[in-house]
């Protein structure tokens, strides 16, 4: 296995739920307080490796693509990080679209929370004391104090072992049967933080709370509510509880260094409000209910929480194809709060889904010149362009982003549309490839690779390339097939 594959998958561990007590035999504690993990690896392979644990959850959950979801848990992610103890250190954040409560750190500064946790915090600040925890836990080394720990363990072995608690997060059955065989000629171990580490990411994260302009209080509200709520689910606690386990005594001592600060009011956004609201209803399974859940709310709470409700209403005739409702849902919500980018987007986005592809492009350049840093709004300005039939704007309008922060699956997917509906084969199936590799489908990225190099008419630069490229995908999927 791979230096970046290995340790990407090791560190994965102390992120992913446990497998059932029967088959944890032996736990690997962290270190205590002493740093010298940082010796272990250099920034640019903490990169690497970081982008291939991204990879690999692509190959496990879904993450969200949803560029507006996207630019706000990244807009609340960079916030934290900037009033770090690390604010120069890189971070990327993202939410999975799982309804199990979890959020967790991952090597590189990836950040990933559940969409389910989302959904349960009450406050905006309850997030925040949430992702504030995981930053801490990246600028205080914890995960990469748990790799140093499992260095005296060969790699085949921790390959395999951490390769079948893996698969059991997502099966449990093959997952056990997995671990039982392997168990023969190896040992069973789990990552866990200590409690010293999870009192260190508390007391650091609350600090980078307050700098941030959050609710230090909201740490230890968020904490004793999903202590609390474990009595209602029995064997099938929160994964965020196990891997970040809350007890009475936590919960105070986060109670008492909170009221250290200064008491006030802190607001939600009107981002944290919309974001919660449309993951209601793209996580939504019965839409009758979430129907409800939203009209009963047209008559509660401030003028700004009532349009919030309109705002989810707009959503559901979206997704359900209604698209007069939705348009007439949206022109309102767009006259009335002109500057709340989420309110005209989905009024452009119902003119798109309704295919009046010319009216859609018309409100995006609109949304674009109005928002010109606003990578959702040139997303979706990018989608139009594509179905209206402007692929040449599209591909110079993609290849200007500045995609080095954080360079998500679908902006390879649009690129590889651009050039195919530009008839250039070979740059489609190359862009293509880059897709799928990022989604963690090597097979898929090498099949696309042997495509562009069949397209006629290829020039010497580009064949290269592509060579290049084919040579590092086969190199990716014989590492990964040596120690499936």
């Amino acid at each position: 296995m791979s230096k970046p594959a290995a340790l990407a998958l090791a560190l994965s561990l102390a992120l992913y739920p446990a497998l059932p007590e029967a088959v944890e035999t032996l736990k690997i504690e962290l270190p205590d307080m002493g740093d010298s993990s940082g010796t272990l690896i250099t920034p640019a392979e903490e990169k690497e490796f970081g982008e291939a644990f991204f990879r690999y959850l692509h190959t496990q959950s879904t993450i969200n693509e949803d560029a507006e979801i996207q630019e706000y848990i990244q807009s609340v992610g960079q916030k934290l990080a900037a009033n770090s103890d690390a604010p120069g250190h890189p971070f990327h954040f993202f939410v999975v679209m799982e309804n199990d409560i979890n959020a967790f750190a991952g090597p590189g500064g990836y950040i990933g929370v559940n969409s389910g946790l989302i959904l349960m915090t009450e406050a905006e600040s309850e997030l925040a004391s949430v992702m504030g925890h995981e930053i801490a836990h990246i600028t205080q080394r914890h995960l990469f104090r748990a790799a140093e720990a499992q260095g005296r363990l060969s790699i085949p072995t921790l390959a395999a072992t951490l390769g079948a608690i893996l698969l059991g997060t997502q099966a449990p059955a093959l997952g056990q049967a997995a671990i039982i065989a392997i168990q023969a000629g190896s040992v069973q171990f789990q990552i866990d933080f200590t409690r010293e580490n999870e009192e260190e990411a508390d007391r650091v994260g609350m600090q980078t709370l307050a700098g941030s302009e959050f609710d230090p209080r909201s740490m230890p509200t968020f904490f004793e509510r999903l202590q609390q709520s474990t009595r209602y689910y029995g064997q099938a606690v929160p994964e965020f509880l196990r891997t970040h386990p809350v007890t009475a005594s936590r919960i105070s001592d986060t109670r008492g260094r909170a009221e250290t600060y200064p008491y006030k009011q802190y607001p939600d956004s009107l981002g944290y409000q919309l974001t919660k609201a449309k993951l209601r209803v793209l996580t939504d399974t019965d839409p009758l209910q979430t129907r409800r859940y939203f009209q009963s709310r047209l008559t509660q709470g401030t003028t700004e929480q009532r349009s919030v409700a309109q705002y989810g209403l707009g959503l559901l005739a979206l997704s359900g194809q209604k698209y007069p409702e939705a348009e007439g849902i949206f022109q309102n919500l767009a006259r009335t709060y002109p500057n709340q980018f989420q309110y005209a987007n989905g009024l452009a986005r119902t003119a798109l889904e309704a295919h009046n592809y010319a009216l859609a492009l018309q409100r995006y350049q609109k949304l674009a010149e109005k928002f010109p840093d606003n990578n959702a709004v040139k997303l979706e300005y990018i989608t139009s362009l594509l179905k209206a039939g402007k692929p040449e704007q599209a591909r110079q309008n993609l290849l200007s982003l500045d995609i080095s922060k954080q360079p998500l699956p679908r902006y390879w997917q649009l690129l590889a549309e651009a050039y195919g509906n530009l008839n250039q084969a070979a740059e489609s199936h190359r862009y293509l490839a880059e897709y799928y590799y990022a989604i963690g489908q090597n097979n898929d990225a090498i099949l696309q690779i042997r495509l562009a190099q069949e397209s006629p008419g290829l020039n010497f630069q580009l064949s290269s390339i592509l060579s290049q490229r084919l040579a590092f995908f086969v190199d990716q999927e014989q590492q990964a097939r040596r120690n499936r």
